[in-house]
Order: structure tokens, then C-alpha cells, then sequence
């Protein structure tokens, strides 16, 4: 929860605020794209910030997981859970149909900060059609020899220097 976006979140930000950016697909589920001002946000596999009951479905914000003993509990007597995608869960269909039609319109695609390796999620980047492929990452990704631009350097680096 103390956790600050980095340069790489915040330049993102200013990318979309200033037009240049449409969205940001992301597996991360800390908020930190939306800390440092960024409006679409597609989570694929959720937030820790949000939570919900599962017997009522009524949602809980992360102080209320903070704050509550063992395994939180809703006044429902349900279980909250975070909305978090856990292992072997489907992903939430609106979040794959938006990311896959951002990721689809894109003219360039910039991939940072993912091994590319966990799928489904490194299976979205078939449905890029765009111009560019941009890759930044500290280790090779199997997609480095399809990028236009490959960066091999943390992502919060680069961002920093542009």
C-alpha cells in the first residue's frame, strides 16, 4: 500500500492526458497506473484494491482487508475476497474484449516490464496489426526478434529518460 508509480507509470500517464496513449493493458494488480493519473486501465488480472464479498458481492475497499482480523468477513457473514485473478480463474471477459480491441486499434504497441511468459496474457500481443512493436525489458522476451525498437533496461529507467 506504500508503494509510489514510477517514472514509467507516470509518463504513461502523461502520454494519455496529452492524446498520444489510448490505453494501458497491464497484469499488474496495484493501481499504480491509476495512482499516477492514468484513465484507461485495462487489469487483466484485477486489483488488490478492490474487493468483494462473495456470497452478497458487496465491494470493499483495501482498508477494509487492512483492517480486519483472519480472513476478512462481510456483515453478510460472506468471505471478501480481493478482485484478484487467482490461479486457474477465467480472466473477466470486458477486460480481455477491451484490452484486445486497444491492443488491436494501436498504431504502436509498447511492451515493457513482462517476460511475456504467462499467458493468456502474452497471447494478446497476436492482435497487434499496428506500424511499431516496441519491447523494453531487463531479460529476452520469445517476442525481441519481431520488435522494431528492442530496449533491453528497466522500464521505470527508460521511461525516466524520455
Amino acid at each position: 500500500l506504500d508503494a509510489k508509480p514510477n517514472a514509467a507509470h507516470l509518463k504513461l500517464a502523461q502520454l494519455e492526458a496529452e492524446g498520444k496513449l489510448t490505453a494501458v493493458v497491464t497484469q499488474n494488480i496495484d493501481g499504480l497506473h491509476q495512482a499516477a493519473g492514468s484513465k484507461t486501465v485495462y487489469e487483466l488480472h484485477g486489483s488488490v484494491l478492490r474487493n468483494y464479498c462473495t456470497k452478497c458481492g458487496k465491494f470493499h475497499d483495501v482498508q477494509y482487508i487492512v483492517n480486519s482480523q483472519g480472513v476478512p468477513k462481510c456483515e453478510c457473514g460472506g468471505t471478501v475476497k480481493p478482485d484478484v485473478v487467482l490461479y486457474e480463474e477465467a480472466l473477466d471477459d470486458s477486460t480481455v474484449s477491451g484490452a484486445v480491441n486497444a491492443i488491436a486499434s494501436a498504431d504502436t504497441l509498447i511492451i515493457g516490464g513482462t517476460s511475456l511468459n504467462v499467458y493468456p496474457a502474452a497471447g494478446l500481443i497476436r492482435y497487434f496489426k499496428g506500424k511499431d512493436l516496441v519491447i523494453i525489458n531487463m531479460a529476452p522476451t520469445p517476442m525481441d526478434r519481431n520488435a522494431d525498437l528492442l530496449i533491453c533496461d528497466r522500464i521505470g529507467e527508460v521511461f525516466s529518460r524520455i
